[in-house]
């Protein structure tokens, strides 16, 4: 069973601090996870194929891991929990993980329906014709606007053609062909497709919707009691989360009503791993570092990448000149300083 697929959806009746942890855990590590997979595989990798080496797994069976290794590490005790108990206690924490992740995506899926209007809509105008805040039938290719930002990069929506087909279905628009609302501008230059990309303002809009209050949208964001990042001592986002905001988007923008990842129309599941697999990819991590940073800086305006200068004379400076001479002299004096 693959647990980076998402599986039915359940109803357990249970409260419990997972449910409130499985919600920040769909958003900011995995949105379509199944949990019951991946608890069941993770044990399963823990106990009898511990021995087994790293390199034998696939790299999707070495990502799932990963993901694992990250929930156990963010739930206290969720280890504990799942090596002493049963069969049961994994289907009992799966159903809970699953109600906060679902329940969490359903929220901001309703939310951004209407929100997603007004940030794609020019300052002092109206859409024309205009959409409806709660009905999505006429988004998606058969507006304009909406059909403008989810044109694939690399197609012309001012072509009439190429817009008749991308109407009709002529076009088939697959998961993995990214729409012009993911850059900058909503602006792509095929001779450097990494400029501008997951910068727009629309996207920026919708993660401090979801992360730091939609109140923060138009406006410097400030912590908040209430706010998701603040909720969950969020102080930098993470890469999933990006992929997340990317993906409600660009439902938001389409007509299809109920968000689904056997939906082939809006193909959301393969667009959210598709942007997945470039964050993970060795071969771009520069560019993604720099996606990271420019992100930070966006959410989080006290982040920064750089140390900051220690205060001359503060008692932090002073403890570090100490430790730096009496390093010097062990240098000197032939002692590595190891006890």
């Amino acid at each position: 069973m693959d647990a980076l697929q998402l599986g039915p959806r359940k109803r357990p009746a249970a409260t419990d601090p997972l449910v409130h942890y499985g919600r920040h855990f769909g958003r900011t590590v995995h949105a379509l996870c199944n949990f019951q997979a991946l608890l069941t595989n993770g044990i399963l990798r823990m106990g009898e194929l511990a021995e087994i080496p790293e390199e034998n797994f696939t790299a999707e069976e070495r990502r799932e891991h990963r993901i694992f290794q990250e929930l156990l590490k963010s739930v206290v005790g969720l280890e504990e929990r799942l090596m002493q108990g049963g069969d049961d206690e994994v289907d009992i924490v799966a159903e809970l993980l699953t109600k906060g992740a679902s329940g969490a995506r359903g929220d901001d899926t309703k939310s951004l329906k209407g929100s997603v209007l007004d940030w794609i809509t020019p300052k002092g105008q109206n859409l024309v014709p205009s959409l409806s805040r709660n009905v999505k039938i006429d988004r998606g290719f058969h507006h304009e606007r909406t059909g403008a930002l989810l044109c694939p990069a690399g197609l012309d929506w001012s072509h009439s053609e190429t817009r008749a087909k991308l109407q009709s279905g002529e076009i088939v628009v697959t998961g993995d062909q990214w729409p012009l609302f993911l850059y900058a501008d909503y602006h792509y230059d095929p001779e450097d497709p990494w400029n501008g990309l997951l910068r727009s303002a629309l996207l920026v809009c919708a993660y401090k919707h979801v992360f730091t209050s939609p109140s923060s949208v138009d406006r410097e964001p400030k912590a908040t009691r209430s706010s998701n990042a603040r909720i969950h001592g969020m102080t930098r986002i993470t890469l999933p989360s990006i992929a997340y905001i990317a993906t409600q988007v660009r439902f938001a923008l389409t007509s299809s009503p109920v968000f689904s990842r056997t939906d082939t129309v809006t193909d959301s599941e393969r667009f959210y791993n598709s942007i997945l697999d470039i964050f993970e990819d060795p071969e771009e991590k520069q560019e993604v570092d720099d996606l990271a940073v420019w992100w930070n800086r966006q959410i989080f305006p006290s982040y920064s990448t750089a140390q900051r200068p220690l205060i001359k004379n503060s008692a932090l400076a002073r403890i570090r000149e100490k430790q730096a001479r009496m390093n010097e002299i062990l240098v000197r004096d032939g002692g590595s300083g190891d006890t």
